[in-house]
């Protein structure tokens, strides 16, 4: 889903690998959906979703996704630009599942975030850059670390609650965009600025500290195929759940 297009540095060098890795993940993704369309909307295995092995792939199409956008922020001539477009096909994508599905709809789903943390992080690129890479990514890390059960109503590490919250930030839908969702709040893709930011800023941090230590060279190469998925993410991202839908309601109808 990244959208950055072209990984290019200044002196024109694609780094093939990151297409490639997100060309991965984009494969992955449809076959989870794929997964998640015939288990769960056609009824053949409801008990599926709630399989851990299937919570861990869920979250690893998702985790590599955030970073590689992170990464590839360094290579956006306009990251603002960028976000808002990124922005406007989320909001596309809210409304397509609302006049579809209004039970099923998407608020504030992966796009929007991606979206979000561009515009943001560019604005603070030049601030971010001053603190040295390694030492970036590790802050990073651990703010999503502690703030990754904010949805939840609490501080603490992955799982182990420390600290509540007040429940008023609780209280108003408005603010689930930034990770304090109402009690009557849903949407079917929900990744809220925090804690989701942070991993997109270790993203940020991760390619300079490979820039820093002269390991991009190792990103030359490419992964034949899957290079070329990458590069049209964002719309097989856009186009894959109509197309799987379509599929599946003519095979279930002729089955």
């Amino acid at each position: 889903m990244n959208s950055n297009g072209k990984a290019l540095l200044k002196e024109n060098k694609r780094y093939y690998l990151l297409d490639s890795l997100r060309g991965i993940s984009i494969v992955s993704m449809v076959a989870f959906h794929l997964c998640y369309d015939l288990f769960m909307m056609y009824g053949l295995n409801t008990s599926w979703y709630f399989y851990p092995m299937t919570a861990v792939w869920e979250r690893s199409i998702c985790v590599v996704f955030i970073l590689l956008s992170g990464m590839c922020l360094n290579f956006s001539r306009n990251g603002i630009k960028r976000g808002i477009f990124l922005n406007l096909a989320g909001f596309a994508v809210t409304a397509v599942t609302l006049i579809a599905e209004p039970n099923q709809a998407v608020w504030f789903g992966v796009l929007n975030l991606l979206g979000c943390s561009m515009m943001i992080v560019s604005v603070l690129s030049n601030s971010l850059k001053k603190m040295r890479p390694l030492l970036g990514a590790l802050v990073s890390f651990l703010l999503y670390a502690v703030s990754y059960d904010i949805q939840n109503g609490y501080v603490g590490f992955f799982g182990l609650y420390i600290v509540k919250l007040p429940d008023f930030l609780y209280s108003c839908k408005c603010l689930a965009f930034l990770g304090f969702p109402s009690s009557d709040f849903l949407s079917t893709d929900y990744f809220p600025l925090i804690p989701w930011i942070f991993l997109f800023t270790v993203g940020f941090y991760l390619w300079n500290f490979i820039k820093e230590k002269n390991l991009a060279k190792y990103f030359e190469f490419k992964i034949p195929v899957f290079d070329k998925i990458g590069k049209y993410s964002l719309w097989i991202y856009l186009a894959h759940q109509p197309i799987i839908m379509g599929i599946l309601m003519l095979v279930m109808r002729f089955c």
